[in-house]
């Protein structure tokens, strides 16, 4: 999946991965720890509050980080691709997954046991003290995102999702910019802290100015600039 600018203007996935912050003896060693697992589009790597064995490392593909609320509302939390370790904090803490992780293309990647994985940190305090900088950074950037969105309303929040995910995930096509990742109302709904019904209803009146068009699990920007002037309203 190709973006539209740099990793570090967007807000989804904007942290520098883990494997490369390791210095080059310790990647290659954290990587000979495990076994090498491929996945197919939609397929499961991780399901929520189940218990964990291992942790992921990723080599190649997209993926999606989501977590259900007991009534049944879904988030999106994260995009997670080439470079990034997923599940670290339940090989920390020993608790169940805290959120499911969904296949977006084909992924390949390396499972490493948490005990390995415990240890391998153990006799690596540098790379130990990388992956602390990586959750802190995720923290951060989670704070910002939840900062910038208290001060705006659904819609505006719908815009400045849309458009973080066009600059993160988005391909410049004769139409506009489509987004790669395929998400469901109910996961864009999650993202911005809205029902699913607002969010349809927004849809709806931008597909009918002609700022975005939609399909099954998929959306073009057709108008990115009229998503920016929704997104400065609140600044004037």
């Amino acid at each position: 999946m190709s973006g539209v600018s740099s990793a570090e203007e967007t807000g989804l996935d904007d942290q520098v991965p883990f494997l490369a912050r390791l210095e080059r003896e310790d990647r290659i060693a954290l990587l000979g720890l495990g076994r090498e697992l491929r996945y197919q589009a939609r397929d499961h790597l991780i399901h929520q509050a189940e218990p964990s064995a291992h942790i992921l490392l990723l080599l190649g593909g997209w993926t999606k980080v989501t977590a259900r609320a007991a009534s049944g509302y879904v988030a999106l939390l994260a995009l997670r691709g080439p470079g990034d370790v997923i599940g670290e904090s339940a090989a920390l803490t020993g608790r169940p997954r805290s959120a499911s992780v969904v296949a977006l293309e084909p992924v390949h990647a390396v499972a490493v046991d948490h005990g390995r994985f415990r240890d391998y940190l153990t006799a690596r305090p540098q790379a130990a003290l990388r992956l602390l900088s990586l959750v802190s950074d995720r923290t951060r950037a989670a704070d910002r995102r939840r900062l910038e969105y208290a001060s705006l309303d659904v819609k505006e929040r719908l815009a400045a999702l849309l458009l973080e995910l066009a600059r993160s995930h988005g391909n410049r096509t004769e139409r506009g910019i489509e987004l790669t990742v395929p998400l469901s109302q109910e996961e864009l709904a999650g993202s911005v802290g809205a029902s699913s019904e607002s969010v349809k209803k927004f849809l709806t009146e931008l597909r009918r100015e002609g700022v975005v068009a939609t399909g099954r699990r998929s959306t073009v920007l057709l108008r990115p600039d009229v998503l920016r002037k929704i997104c400065a309203a609140n600044r004037t």
